[in-house]
C-alpha cells in the first residue's frame, strides 16, 4: 500500500510522458493513443538475420546481411528507425528519460513475445556501457530496458556479467568497416565459466550489427552456444541512426 501511494504522489508530482511526443500521458503503457497510431511497427517482409525492414517482399536479407556474415543467430526489433523515434530515444539515452524503458519493453513485447519464447534464452544481458560514459550520464539506458523486457517474459536479466573495458569513439560516423574495428576487444567479462547455453543480447537501436556481433564473439568464446540479439528499433547506417550500434 506504502508503495502504491508512493507512485501515485510521484505521478502527481511529476506525471508521466508520451514516449514518443513527451506529451503528459494518462495511459498506462506510457504512449499516447496519437503517437501508438504513428509507430512504425517492423512486421513482413524483414530481414531473416538482422529483423530489419525490407522494402520487397521476396527478398530475404537486407543489402548488410547479404554481404556482411554476423556472429550472432539472429536480431529482431519492434520499430523502423524514424525521425519520431530517433527523438524518442535521444531522450532516453542523453535526457534523463527512464521511465521510458518500460513504455518500449511493452511494444517490444507485444510485437516480439513469441519469438522471445521461441528461442528460450538462458539469460538477457544488456550491451555494457564504459565505466566514464556510464558515470556521466548516469546509467545505461540499454539495461533499464532490458529490466523490463526481463519482467516481461519472466527471463533471468545479467546487469553486471559483460562489461567493456576500452573506451570506444563515437560511431555515427563510422561506416561497416570502421565500426568494426572501433570495438575490437571493447567487451569481456567479468568471469569465465559462463554456465549459458542461449544469450538474448539487449540493446537501444541496431544499424549494422557491430556492437552485437563483437559481444557475441566474446560470448561464443565463452562456450556459450546462441546469441541473439534484442533492439527497440533499427535502422539503416543512411537512414539516420545516428546514435545507433
Amino acid at each position: 500500500m506504502i508503495k502504491k501511494l508512493t507512485e501515485q504522489i510521484l505521478n502527481w508530482l511529476f506525471p508521466p510522458r508520451c514516449a514518443f511526443c513527451d506529451e503528459i500521458v494518462t495511459a498506462e503503457n506510457g504512449v499516447c493513443e496519437k503517437c501508438r497510431k504513428l509507430l512504425p511497427l517492423i512486421r513482413d517482409p524483414y530481414c531473416l538475420k538482422c529483423g530489419k525492414k525490407l522494402r520487397k517482399e521476396e527478398e530475404e536479407y537486407c543489402a548488410d546481411c547479404s554481404v556482411n556474415p554476423h556472429r550472432f543467430i539472429a536480431a529482431r526489433s519492434a520499430l523502423e528507425y524514424n525521425e519520431m523515434v530517433g527523438r524518442s530515444i535521444y531522450r532516453f539515452k542523453y535526457g534523463g528519460r527512464k521511465e521510458y524503458a518500460k513504455a518500449y519493453s511493452r511494444i517490444v513485447y507485444e510485437s516480439l513475445s513469441d519469438w522471445i519464447v521461441q528461442i528460450k534464452p538462458d539469460a538477457i544481458v544488456p550491451v555494457p556501457l564504459h565505466k566514464s560514459r556510464l558515470k556521466r550520464r548516469g546509467y545505461n539506458q540499454s539495461a533499464l530496458f532490458a529490466k523490463q523486457i526481463g519482467k516481461l517474459c519472466g527471463c533471468m536479466v545479467l546487469e553486471d556479467l559483460a562489461i567493456r573495458v576500452r573506451k570506444t569513439k563515437p560511431q555515427k560516423l563510422m561506416d561497416y568497416a570502421g565500426r568494426q574495428e572501433n570495438l575490437k576487444k571493447a567487451f569481456k567479462l567479468r568471469r569465465n565459466d559462463v554456465e549459458l547455453n542461449i544469450v538474448l543480447l539487449v540493446d537501444d537501436i541496431y544499424t549494422t550489427g557491430s556492437t552485437l556481433d563483437e559481444l557475441a564473439q566474446v560470448f561464443r568464446d565463452a562456450g556459450v552456444g546462441k546469441v541473439y540479439g534484442l533492439t527497440i528499433a533499427s535502422g539503416s547506417i543512411k537512414g539516420g541512426a545516428k546514435h545507433g550500434s
